[in-house]
Parts: structure tokens; sequence; C-alpha cells
């Protein structure tokens, strides 16, 4: 019997795909998003995270920035550390970043925190049931389960359809998605 491709395989395999698209697909799929936008209207005052791309992730700052004349209120995370929810500092087009402990660019710590309705997440690798691989820390499963103790949150993975992959090893601390946007289609798991 085949033993069944771990989430380290499935993460290096869907890596290794998007990590060979040209740079140029790459610019462009965000653009598509931010063309295509979120697939429900948002109310003025919403409160959106997005995150700080890094390596050949999808830039999430061009559908951040349509959000944003929508009337949407930007944040982006920082890290505190591992094993804690991740937190959302104020953000807009413009402002300067710090590195984080993680060589990430954050936001300042003097920025105000904020606690997103809709939160934009990058993942390594996204099935057709919501489940995501994302780089192995926990961080936003762990961040999901505890905001939404707070109120609801609509998470929607952002990706390449190159990161799509036949099924995840979804284990029971793994925080399904809403939504996963790739430049090609929307997928919504919310009846999923």
């Amino acid at each position: 019997m085949t033993a069944l491709p771990s989430k380290a395989d499935l993460r290096k395999a869907a890596l290794d795909a998007r990590d060979a698209m040209e740079a140029a697909l790459r610019a462009a799929a965000g653009e598509k998003l931010a063309a295509r936008g979120l697939p429900f209207e948002i109310a003025p005052g919403v409160i959106v995270s997005g995150y700080s791309p890094i390596r050949s992730e999808l830039d999430p700052v061009p559908l951040m920035q349509k959000l944003a004349a929508h009337g949407a209120r930007l944040a982006l995370p920082a890290v505190l550390s591992r094993g804690r929810s991740l937190v959302f500092r104020a953000w807009a087009v413009g402002d300067r970043l710090t590195m984080g402990p993680l060589g990430i660019m954050e936001p300042s710590p003097a920025m105000a925190e904020l606690i997103p309705d809709i939160m934009l997440v990058p993942l390594a690798a996204f099935d057709r049931l919501g489940h995501r691989i994302g780089y192995g820390a926990g961080h936003y499963d762990f961040t999901l389960a505890h905001l939404r103790k707070l109120k609801p949150v609509t998470a929607i993975g952002l990706a390449f359809a190159a990161q799509e992959i036949k099924a995840v090893p979804a284990l029971a601390h793994d925080v399904a998605l809403d939504y996963v946007l790739t430049e090609k289609k929307t997928f919504d798991f919310r009846s999923a």
C-alpha cells in the first residue's frame, strides 16, 4: 500500500508550482483578483486584514486598495509569538512597515489594533473543501479559532490556481476557509 503524501510533501509540491510561475503572471493574478473583487458586498467601515506577501505569494495589495476605495478599513497581521493569536494593526497603502520577528513586514506597534471582519489569508495549498496548508506554524488556524469566538470572521484564502491540490490531510485543529480566490476562479465553501 502506498503511503499518502504528508502535509510537508504537499506544501513543497504546491510551493514549487507557485515558484515556477513567471513573475509577470503572478503580478497579473493580483490585478485580476482586484478587478473581480470579493464575491459579496462589503459595508463601509468593514475591517479587512491582508498580509505582506513573502517569496512568491499572491500579492493582496491591489485587492486591498480596491476594498479601501469602497470604504473598508485595512489591517495587516503582526506576529507576537508562536502559539498566540496574530494581532492586526491598522494599515493604509503607503504606510511605513517594520520588520517583524519572522522577517515579514508589519505595521508599527504604535498603530491601532483592530479585529478583522474579513481575513485575506496566504496559503501554500488548498483543496475544494476549503482546507488549506499554510507554512506549518499554525498562526492562521489558531487566530481564526480565537477570533471566531469573539465575532464572525470571514476567511478568504488567496492563491494561484496552481496551488490547488486534490486533498489536504486536515486535522481537528485545522480551520477551514470560507472562500478561496484564485486568478481563475472563486471557490465558495460556506455550504460545502
